[in-house]
């Protein structure tokens, strides 16, 4: 950890938002005036960065890299994740997603610009200081990490207004509408001001409060069908349509949006121990994780699919708690990469008003047999089932047996 008079040149992970707008202004004042150079990683947020350079040079920092790393995220982060089936408590992981692809790329600026430290916004009590900093000390173990919210003496999201007010820092928001939100491709997560409250309802029908798509009673009254297409796992498809990746998760956020589709209210165990009340959008992740499934329903055998299962909550863990860059992690990758050679083919899904309900599936790959599971004539030998259950049930008998003295 260098000292602050020998930090002269700070990395900051930049969203433009509340806390890292002040930040910059905070470091100048806190650090000696060090060159500030912000990085924002575009994950696809869209509209969140216009203006970011303009807004980041206005308030101290002498250059903005944007990293255009959605398709990385996509890619390498989320579809791995779903051919495992990984969710975090219901959680589709959309913030635990992007994180690890954001710090590698802090570190690979940090060593390309000759900085003395990295710093971010994320305060002591959330999950996410702890994903970034694991990935920066995996590729950069000797870096100094700054994070303002375990330093300085603001209190709360008022206090940072007050200051952004104090230092002529715009923002885009007011106390009113001061949501601490997060917003990716892949979802946009509510917290703070009411939704603090687990006994208040989201403001679903408020206009301004969703923003990927909208409440399921204001949903279209017609359902919507969509076919999903895989190859080994990987959505590859729409409707017969070829798309990369990033392409197939903009079109579901398209479908499931105007449907209503992904929408979740928890109460989330954080990693550091608290539980946290928090709203999520992701309509078209959750398209994607139902059609997988529903895909593996008929091309994974039992055995596979039962410890893929337990499995997925080990992964999910790990990608929560900022262990993407893990050993563990990249074995159970080659273990779920493996489980997926089969899980080939097509999902049709009917979406109406918040809801996912099947409308087919086909697979070149599958293990279904409508012949040995007919109630009508088969070559299925019901006679074996005798013998099966003798077996099967043989401790059971001596059990019994014990019991009566039998034995």
């Amino acid at each position: 950890m260098k000292d602050k008079k020998d930090i002269k040149k700070i990395v900051l992970a930049y969203s433009g938002g509340l806390d890292t707008s002040i930040i910059i202004p905070w470091l100048k004042e806190n650090y000696n005036d060090p060159e500030i150079i912000a990085v924002s990683g575009n994950v696809g947020q869209a509209d969140e960065l216009e203006g970011l350079e303009e807004k980041a040079k206005k308030t101290g920092a002498s250059k903005l890299y944007i990293e255009d790393l959605t398709d990385e995220m996509v890619d390498e982060v989320i579809f791995p994740s779903m051919k495992m089936g990984a969710t975090y408590e219901q959680y589709l992981l959309g913030t635990a997603f992007a994180r690890p692809i954001i710090g590698k790329r802090l570190v690979e600026i940090a060593k390309k610009e000759h900085a003395d430290a990295i710093c971010h916004g994320c305060t002591g009590k959330g999950n996410d200081q702890v994903r970034f900093e694991l990935a920066i000390k995996r590729f950069a173990p000797e870096m100094t990490i700054i994070a303002p919210w375990r330093e300085w003496d603001i209190k709360g999201r008022d206090e940072e207004i007050d200051y952004a007010e104090v230092h002529n820092v715009p923002l885009k928001i007011s106390r009113e509408t001061n949501y601490s939100k997060d917003k990716n491709l892949w979802h946009l997560s509510h917290e703070g001001l009411d939704l603090e409250d687990p006994a208040n309802e989201p403001k679903y029908e408020q206009p301004g409060f969703l923003e990927m798509g909208v409440s399921p009673v204001d949903a279209p009254d017609v359902p919507t069908y969509v076919t999903i297409g895989f190859e080994k796992g990987v959505p590859v498809s729409i409707d017969g349509e070829k798309m990369k990746g990033s392409d197939i998760v903009r079109k579901c956020n398209e479908l499931g949006g105007k449907n209503g589709i992904g929408l979740l209210d928890i109460v989330e165990n954080r990693l550091v121990g608290m539980k946290d009340r928090g709203v999520y959008e992701t309509p078209g992740g959750t398209i994607l994780y139902h059609a997988h499934a529903a895909l593996e329903m008929i091309t994974v055998d039992k055995d596979t699919a039962h410890m893929k299962t337990k499995l997925a909550v080990d992964f999910a863990d790990l990608i929560y708690n900022g262990k993407w860059f893990s050993p563990l992690r990249e074995a159970l990758s080659a273990f779920a990469d493996k489980t997926q050679e089969h899980v080939t083919g097509e999902v049709k899904l009917k979406l109406y008003k918040g809801n996912i309900i099947n409308a087919g599936i086909t697979s070149p790959c599958s293990l279904y047999s409508e012949n040995l599971v007919t109630f009508e004539e088969s070559d299925y030998n019901q006679n074996d089932a005798t013998g099966f259950i003798n077996l099967w049930g043989l401790p059971d008998t001596v059990q019994a047996l014990r019991e009566q003295h039998k034995l």
